[in-house]
């Protein structure tokens, strides 16, 4: 029942963000690289197209996990540089044997967030939640995933 209940959350963020997409993304940036706090991490945003990004996660806590993520992203009126994103995505993870006994496991993620262009500077901050589901050893649904991002932008 918790597989089927996680499976549903992650298919609901996924066509929230297609229903409510907006099209006039103000990103004002193409790539953007920077940190990610709990778990620390290293991330690298990507906007394909005005309002479509692949973001790739680097996550070095209790072993390696690599997430890549596709974000819908909208504009939120009255705050410049100010959007919400929505999107699915899938990792693979490598545990250290203190976690899940060393397991090697493939999973799907989801992710809602805020994402924010400082005026003036060439920095990003986002804040998101990163719902996941692993297959393998010790499947489980994870909703304890996301944080704050902090990324030096690249035009």
């Amino acid at each position: 029942m918790k597989r089927i209940a996680s499976i549903l959350a992650l298919v609901f963020l996924f066509i929230a963000g297609q229903s409510f997409a907006q099209r006039n993304n103000q990103s004002n940036y193409k790539h953007s690289l920077g940190v990610k706090f709990y778990p620390q991490g290293v991330t690298y945003k990507n906007f394909i197209r005005d309002q479509k990004a692949i973001e790739a996660i680097g996550y070095f806590w209790k072993g390696t996990r690599i997430c890549l993520l596709y974000e819908l992203h909208h504009t939120i009126n009255g705050v410049n540089g100010l959007q919400w994103y929505v999107g699915p995505g899938a990792h693979v993870a490598l545990y250290d044997r203190a976690y899940f006994g060393g397991a090697n496991v493939l999973g799907i993620d989801g992710v809602l967030g805020l994402d924010y262009r400082i005026p003036g500077t060439p920095l990003n901050l986002s804040l998101d939640w990163q719902p996941s589901f692993d297959f393998g050893k010790g499947s489980d649904f994870n909703g304890d995933w996301g944080g704050l991002s902090i990324r030096y932008i690249f035009k």
